[in-house]
């Protein structure tokens, strides 16, 4: 039997391809009326007839998800994050599909979680977009950020620094007075350079994110392991007592109990993974750093502070952040220890 999930994605993805596909020929059309025009392309006007058609497609390809029920949906996005399509190409693209489904489903909690993981990776997209001066890829992606968060604090900045780089790329273009054969030659080096960046990057995030993951299942199933041996222990029974000694038998002295801070085992119950700085993650940086920590009698961290750190101030904050949310199994006493918390852009 057909599994259902493949036969939706491909009429999914059929649908996508026609809307596109019409964008593409009005486009088209849109080229012939201009190319009939007697009239001289303007500095700049290569690109703002980019912008426009890509607006055209942009806008074919969001009425197409917009048709796709929630099971389209979900079964889209979750191929688009296998293949690392994370917020590319335009319309086909989990970043996109998981914000139709969460305004279509309201409160889906998947949805929420996967724009979450997705909002660091479009901020350092549409700062490189900016950068090589692709900026209809940059208004696209800062487009995307707003619609899964509008109160993040990165759009501001991304929104003034795309327009102060436009206006400045648009006064280069005007006083090198470039031809529209020019402008077009340097539109379709940025749209391989984009295509080329984009797909190592979603690569790179792709495999971070199933890092992640795979260290979260571990954990979850190191823990579930240790409750059911814990479960057997207290069902197993017990040895009989022995019998009380005799009145003219001294009673044996009381052992010293071991202080509760050298005999107690601390066993995690959630150690979450710190999140990687944008800034480090941007610059491939990578280091540790050891933080030092109590554990309290309910299992909660307190008193954490960094004993080292290499590089230092790179990523001592998100250390601490990630150590303050740890929790550990109840344990007699306070105890305090030491932890090394490494920072890799490949292993991470």
């Amino acid at each position: 039997m057909v599994s259902k999930i493949p036969t939706t994605r491909r009429a999914s993805r059929a649908r996508l391809a026609a809307a596109v596909g019409l964008a593409c020929v009005l486009a088209a059309c849109g080229r012939s009326d201009d190319a009939e025009a007697p009239v001289a392309a303007e500095p700049g006007a290569v690109t703002a007839q980019a912008s426009q058609q890509a607006a055209a497609r942009q806008q074919a390809a969001d009425d197409a998800i917009a048709g796709l029920s929630v099971d389209e949906l979900r079964s889209a996005a979750a191929a688009a994050y296998q293949e690392s399509r994370l917020y590319a190409p335009a319309g086909e693209n989990a970043m996109e599909y998981y914000l139709a489904l969460r305004e279509k489903q309201a409160g889906d909690a998947a949805a929420s979680s996967a724009l979450i993981d997705l909002l660091p990776m479009s901020v350092i997209a549409t700062e490189q977009s900016r950068d090589r001066g692709d900026y209809a890829e940059a208004r696209r992606l800062l487009g995307l950020i707003e619609r899964a968060d509008s109160a993040h604090p990165a759009l501001e900045r991304l929104r003034a620094s795309i327009a102060t780089s436009e206006e400045q790329a648009a006064a280069r273009v005007e006083q090198q007075a470039l031809t529209a054969e020019q402008e077009a030659q340097r539109a379709q080096t940025l749209e391989r350079e984009r295509a080329a960046q984009q797909q190592q990057q979603q690569a790179a995030a792709a495999q971070q994110l199933a890092q992640q993951q795979t260290a979260s299942e571990q954990a979850a199933r190191e823990e579930a392991a240790r409750q059911a041996a814990a479960r057997e222990e207290a069902a197993r029974p017990q040895p009989p007592r022995p019998e009380p000694a005799a009145q003219n038998t001294p009673a044996p002295a009381p052992a010293t109990p071991a202080p509760a801070a050298a005999t107690a085992q601390l066993r995690p119950l959630s150690t979450p993974a710190p999140r990687y700085p944008a800034d480090a993650l941007r610059a491939g940086t990578s280091g540790e750093v050891m933080v030092e920590f109590t554990v309290g009698v309910d299992g909660s961290v307190s008193n954490a502070r960094v004993v080292r750190a290499d590089p230092p101030r790179t990523f001592d904050r998100e250390a601490l952040a990630a150590v303050r949310r740890w929790r550990f199994e109840p344990v007699p006493a306070p105890v305090t220890t030491r932890r090394t918390i490494g920072f890799s852009p490949t292993a991470n």
